[in-house]
């Protein structure tokens, strides 16, 4: 076997439309009226923490939760911004700003309804209009949320409600709406959530409102921010315990290596990693011969040793935590080395060369190839495992020098597969073109909540015959607190504070 690691492709998918019917959230949401009480009152409702709790911050760079890159900063975006919908730990849409929408029947115009009365931090009133242009700058190239919205043609305010006009049709565009919103583009924007920053001096802090429209229970009146300036800076200072929470990416390329007694809380991401193959020559151009080498995938082996548990085993390409997922349709891809051997028999197969492809920058990836390589091998195929550097992997991928290959690829919360497996897709290094597949994927993206289901499961069948790619897991992200400190913490992707009010720091 020759050795040489793979790519993280970013799929950042389109964004889009909607179903016919009216949906409300005013009642199911669980929020209070802007401007209700409840019996505790917000103060009184704040538990009283003797020990500071801290988090990260990078002063000198952005906090503005559509523009800044800095993962520190971006991590305290929900305590400090709001989005139109919360993504549930099932990547299922909850409303926050917005109390209910409409969708024409073509799917095209969603009209968004928000609740009344919510303020931001300096009091600015919460309008369609501040959250169409907040939108609008989300589009801007130069946003993280860009070719998410790629899709979205306009969005317009007027009074409390905000349009927003799709190039195509989406039923699931609500789950790409979760997205924080910012008055204005600062680097210090004002929002409308539960904390606001506060600064004393050089010391910066995050403050609970007295007037958060949602007048839920807070762990704590202040949250420390702890101000740093390079990765070795948060590394030592949770390793040391002045920092009481991190995000990370435990499995990610150039990971720091955190230290010192920690508690570890995993959450459900978008992060697909799979096996992709070249359908326009060698042995792969053939589905009964890509249906026989996805068996040799010992999907839990790679989750449990390579991916140290940080990862879900998929046979799918959606998450397995997803109502959308069927376990029925995933046992016909099972790892089965036995069956492998029989079909590459059957096949005439035996002794074929393959080659393998995979980005050298991260050690799980790396692993994880080699596993499978080993596999193939054993079954009687001839694999030379090539593992090269991210701009010589993804020009192999562009010019088909290969016959497998492990990618990595970020899916929007819609789990549209269009930019992977469509004929004009951007990441659809293989080149698969069917005719077919077109159809169910247009099926899939513009089905509302009723029709969803049956287009999934025509979808899955279908690639589950075909095997244009072989999904392996998803990935976990990870918070890392201080051992002891926290408890009820409940993350999800974008938010480590999801159902802050269920925390208890001690």
């Amino acid at each position: 076997m020759n050795v040489r690691p793979l790519l993280s492709l970013v799929l950042a998918a389109a964004l889009l439309a909607g179903c016919t019917t009216h949906t409300d959230f005013s009642d199911t949401a669980g929020f209070p009226s802007p401007g209700s009480s409840s019996a505790s009152g917000q103060e009184g409702a704040l538990s009283s923490v003797n020990v500071p709790f801290t988090l990260a911050v990078y002063a000198d760079y952005s906090l503005h939760p559509v523009l800044a890159e800095n993962r520190a900063n971006l991590t305290l975006s929900p305590l400090l911004y709001e989005p139109l919908f919360q993504l549930d730990p099932q990547f299922q849409p909850e409303g926050v700003l917005c109390r209910s929408y409409t969708v024409s029947e073509d799917k095209l115009t969603w009209t968004f309804t928000l609740h009344s009365g919510i303020t931001f931090s300096d009091g600015t009133l919460l309008t369609g209009q501040v959250v169409a242009d907040a939108l609008n700058l989300a589009r801007q190239e130069d946003s993280r949320y860009a070719q998410r919205l790629a899709d979205v043609a306009s969005v317009s305010g007027e009074g409390n409600t905000v349009s927003v006009t799709l190039s195509r049709p989406n039923g699931a565009l609500p789950a790409l709406l979760d997205i924080p919103i910012a008055l204005g583009d600062g680097t210090r924007p004002a929002g409308t959530g539960p904390y606001v920053l506060t600064e004393d001096g050089q010391d910066l802090s995050l403050t609970a409102r007295s007037g958060w429209w949602q007048d839920k229970q807070l762990p704590a009146q202040e949250l420390s921010l702890r101000e740093v300036r390079k990765a070795d800076d948060l590394l030592s200072a949770f390793s040391s315990g002045d920092i009481s929470l991190v995000e990370v990416d435990l499995m990610g390329t150039n990971a720091l290596g955190y230290s010192g007694s920690y508690e570890t809380w995993d959450y459900t991401t978008t992060d697909l990693l799979y096996l992709g193959f070249n359908t326009q020559r060698g042995l792969c151009r053939s589905a009964q011969a890509r249906q026989a080498l996805a068996l040799a995938i010992d999907r839990r082996s790679i989750v449990q040793t390579d991916y140290a548990r940080h990862a879900v085993a998929a046979a799918l390409p959606i998450h397995p935590d997803s109502p959308l997922y069927s376990q029925s349709l995933t046992q016909q891809g099972e790892y089965n080395p036995e069956q492998l051997v029989s079909q590459l028999e059957e096949l005439g197969l035996q002794n074929s060369s393959l080659i393998l492809l995979v980005n050298n920058e991260n050690a799980a990836k790396l692993a994880a190839a080699q596993r499978i390589a080993y596999q193939l091998d054993a079954a009687g195929l001839s694999v030379t495992l090539t593992s090269l550097p991210f701009e010589e992997f993804t020009s192999a991928l562009s010019q088909g020098e290969f016959d497998l290959y492990l990618g990595e690829v970020v899916l929007t919360a819609d789990f549209d597969l269009s930019p992977l497996l469509s004929a004009n897709g951007s990441l659809n290094y293989g080149q698969w073109q069917d005719e077919q597949i077109s159809s169910l994927l247009d099926a899939f993206r513009t089905s509302d909540s009723s029709s969803r289901p049956a287009a999934a499961q025509a979808l899955y069948a279908y690639l589950m015959q075909q095997v244009p790619i072989a999904p392996i897991c998803f990935k976990n992200g990870s918070a890392l607190t201080q051992w002891g400190r926290l408890s009820g913490l409940s993350p999800v992707r974008g938010n480590v504070f999801y159902h802050l009010e269920n925390w208890t720091i001690q």
